[in-house]
């Protein structure tokens, strides 16, 4: 069952105003928490789109962009990015759905969407920097406890999303059905699929990283993932942010939610973090059945 979330993870489009681009050292993938708090200024898109904006880097999909993607359909056939509905209850599925028949055409469906396990589309207010959310909306605590947000809302997207998609599919680059937990993944990995998938991100383009975890939990059984204390997870180094940046994606989503775990810096889990103040919107918890035919890497999505 495929669920689109009343919120987006947010991860690189909460944020960015144009700025400029801390430089990333050659030698070494080390982040510092001093670099982190620099680029949630230099690479913020707040104020971008202008102080009213509650859409992000969504803005990057132009009618032009939706054209090319357009362009690229071959054979019109649709790929589900959704896992299925898991009603069974794991150390990595904490609130699995709940479906329960009340007639023999009626049935009640309960879902806690965030986290790790369940296919779903974050909003901008989702993510926030200490209360903070994309393009500065500070709302109240107990008035949004009460009658929800009144910005950034998931209904922002309603009319659905057409852009185009470039898969990377990390596992398939590197010759194993699956990445171990805690495999970091950087911007040398990003770009030879790049080259041995002959696409370029480029602007207003969903992009999607597989790590295969899927494929591991199948083949392993759950695990504990994600933030939690003691938890292993394969994904992006925080290394990459400026890279995302300065590719502009407007999406990015995976089958786990982006950021690498464990890291030990003064800054934890800076991937996800930053989507706040970057807009990404972020789709989480994908497909156990990524598999492209054809050409590597690229095909139209719309959401």
């Amino acid at each position: 069952m495929r669920v689109l979330a009343r919120s987006l993870l947010a991860l690189l489009v909460v944020g960015l105003p144009a700025g400029k681009l801390a430089a990333q050292p050659a030698s070494t993938h080390e982040v510092t928490g001093a670099q982190y708090e620099r680029w949630k200024t230099d690479l913020s898109n707040w104020g971008r789109w202008g102080k009213d904006d509650q859409i992000g880097a969504l803005n990057l999909i132009t009618p032009e962009k939706r054209k090319q993607a357009a362009g690229l359909v071959k054979e019109g056939f649709s790929v589900s990015l959704a896992s299925d509905a898991d009603t069974v209850k794991a150390v990595d599925n904490p609130n699995p759905y709940e479906i329960k028949m009340l007639g023999i055409g009626t049935d009640r469906i309960g879902v806690a969407y965030h986290g790790i396990t369940h296919t779903h589309l974050d909003s901008l207010a989702h993510i926030n920097d200490n209360g903070v959310f994309y393009n500065g909306y500070k709302p109240d605590a107990d008035a949004v406890l009460k009658d929800g947000h009144a910005k950034n809302s998931i209904h922002n997207v309603k009319n659905g999303i057409f852009a185009r998609g470039i898969l990377i599919d990390i596992p398939r680059l590197k010759g194993v059905p699956y990445l171990e937990p805690g495999t970091p993944i950087y911007v040398e990995d990003l770009e030879a699929w790049e080259r041995q998938a002959g696409v370029k991100v480029s602007a207003g383009d969903a992009l999607f990283v597989r790590t295969g975890v899927w494929a591991r939990r199948k083949a392993e059984g759950p695990w504990l993932r994600g933030r939690a204390e003691g938890g292993r997870s394969a994904g992006l180094d925080p290394s990459v942010i400026p890279w995302l940046k300065q590719r502009d994606i407007a999406i990015l989503g995976s089958d786990h939610p982006q950021y690498v775990s464990p890291y030990t810096c003064a800054a934890p889990s800076m991937t996800s973090r930053f989507c706040t103040s970057a807009y990404i919107s972020s789709i989480t918890a994908t497909s156990k059945r990524w598999r492209m035919r054809r050409r590597p890497g690229i095909a139209g999505i719309s959401c």
